[in-house]
């Protein structure tokens, strides 16, 4: 080879290892983050011990993702305690269905309650949470305010 396809070679390289350098975001996976949103209830459970005293809590995920848990603690256990006391905690049996949003006590698809049996507690109105949610590798974390029952 001569000088000049050695020099030209580099400079291709250097070139392409550049471009792969400016645009390496594009080859990554889109972020995903999660929001908290509080709705009226709706009675249609004939019921009256389903009647809770806050709106309906909805966790909202920016794209659709397979969970992998769920857990919703006591924002104040968190800076006091290691292993804060979950008062919601769904795990993955095996593979979730895809999800972009769910309610809170409610079964996610593909998903159970990390302990047999126990199911969410009703949620204090004015008391910050936390919800932990793990998708894929990740761990998104939002703190959200339960409002009081609007009707």
């Amino acid at each position: 080879m001569t000088k000049k396809n050695i020099f030209f070679t580099g400079l291709v390289l250097c070139l392409g290892a550049l471009s792969l350098y400016l645009n390496r975001d594009r080859f990554g996976s889109d972020p995903i983050q999660i929001s908290v949103r509080s709705v009226p209830p709706r009675d249609w459970s004939p019921r009256p011990q389903s009647r809770t005293p806050v709106n309906t809590i909805v966790f909202m995920l920016t794209r659709q993702a397979r969970l992998n848990s769920v857990k919703v603690v006591f924002d104040s256990e968190i800076a006091t305690n290691k292993y804060p006391h979950a008062v919601w905690e769904l795990v993955t049996e095996s593979r979730s269905a895809p999800v972009k949003d769910f309610i809170y006590g409610m079964n996610v698809e593909g998903m159970r309650p990390a302990t047999k049996g126990v199911r969410a507690e009703p949620l204090e109105p004015g008391v910050k949470y936390r919800v932990m949610v793990g998708v894929g590798s990740r761990q998104l974390e939002c703190d959200f305010v339960p409002v009081p029952r609007s009707r």
